[in-house]
């Protein structure tokens, strides 16, 4: 009976949290900030940097903040195609502002979700699928809910390095923000992650990129979150030393930043850094093939659509 429930709810697919895979050429979801006679595509400047509660930060130059400042009824919508159509609409999240970082050629704003819808599946089939899979203490139908949202746009996996005296760690994380266009940097980091306050004091965080054929080893680093990592010459890999900071940085990296920590904001589960770029290294030309998450719901719906992201 079980297998047969597994059957009709996902096919053949493995049922985990998240998705992993990789991007080979283009992200095909888009993503929108609205409200009335409003509608900014946001999807290569949104991020999400806080769980709990779900905090969305989203970039914006001086004009649209200007339009954004007349309407207090601000949703975001996820849209499973870069085509802006009713049909496309997996979620819709209505946010309301919480805290906004102004700098001169833009600003962060950070946005808290009070409520969402999800259209990946009805209602019916996500509800089974969290009381058959994902029930656990502490983690409701509505926390599902919001997890499904923020993941059903890709989140890029980094690798997060830091170092202080004999101390170090690494570690991956898809809680952060690359804003090139202005040389910034976000990051949300939960409140029990060991190396937070060391982070906080110095001021300094290195981010690497990588190749997604890095996966298992790098997936061997979230256990540093919480613990001490351990000794530098028992990991599975070499590292180098970053040209600023002098932070370990995987032998494998394709190009890491050196980032100075300018600000921070408690959003809750997680503490947001925003910091500014000091220095970039390209190590490996490399042009696709990172690895992302997206939620298993995504990736039920993407392949029910005849689409689906390669999985590693």
């Amino acid at each position: 009976m079980k297998k047969y429930l597994k059957k009709i709810l996902v096919g053949d697919a493995t049922v985990t949290e998240y998705s992993t895979i990789t991007i080979d050429h283009t992200i095909q979801e888009a993503v929108y900030l609205e409200a009335h006679h409003l509608s900014i595509n946001i999807s290569a400047n949104h991020y999400v940097f806080c769980l709990m509660p779900m905090v969305y930060g989203i970039w914006i130059d001086n004009k649209q903040q200007l339009e954004i400042d007349k309407h207090n009824d601000l949703r975001i919508c996820f849209y499973s195609s870069s085509e802006k159509r009713k049909k496309n609409i997996v979620s819709i999240v209505n946010v309301k502002l919480v805290n906004k970082i102004e700098e001169a050629d833009g600003t962060l704003l950070l946005l808290q979700q009070e409520t969402d819808q999800i259209y990946h599946a009805g209602f019916l089939k996500p509800l089974i699928l969290f009381y058959r899979y994902f029930n656990k203490a502490g983690f409701s139908f509505q926390y599902f809910k919001s997890l499904i949202s923020a993941y059903s746009y890709p989140r890029r996996v980094r690798v997060i390095s830091f170092k202080e005296g004999d101390y170090y760690n690494i570690f991956p994380m898809d809680l952060l923000g690359d804003i090139q266009s202005a040389n910034k940097y976000a990051f949300g980091l939960r409140h029990t992650n060991i190396a937070l306050k060391k982070i906080m004091e110095t001021k300094k965080i290195v981010v690497s990129e990588f190749f997604f054929s890095q996966k298992e080893v790098v997936y061997q680093l979230s256990k540093h979150h919480g613990s001490n990592p351990p000794v530098l010459n028992s990991l599975p890999f070499k590292t180098l030393l970053s040209k600023q900071f002098n932070f370990y940085v995987p032998e494998w990296a394709e190009s890491y930043k050196e980032i100075t920590i300018t600000q921070t904001i408690d959003l809750g589960s997680h503490m947001l850094l925003w910091g500014e770029v000091v220095n970039e290294e390209k190590l490996i030309p490399l042009s696709s093939g990172h690895l992302y998450h997206i939620h298993f719901l995504e990736y039920l719906h993407q392949k029910r659509n005849g689409f689906t992201y390669p999985l590693v």
